[in-house]
């Protein structure tokens, strides 16, 4: 049991070195990064609908 718990504090202990290690970006950095997101998936989505649109259309016509 003692051994199972020097291994969970050095495994707790690397745990701890790794995060120092970590670039941790700023407020900053976060907020455009996640507007880059929402942007990318609001012009994505558009064109995925208008691609939807297109095909469905076509489709229609050649079923008639």
């Amino acid at each position: 049991m003692r051994e199972r718990w020097q291994q969970l504090v050095q495994f707790l202990q690397e745990v701890r070195t790794e995060l120092k290690k970590v670039h941790w970006p700023t407020r900053k950095e976060v907020v455009g990064s996640t507007v880059v997101v929402i942007v990318s998936v609001v012009i994505v989505s558009f064109f995925l609908g208008g691609i939807d649109v297109i095909l469905q259309r076509l489709l229609t016509l050649v079923i008639r």
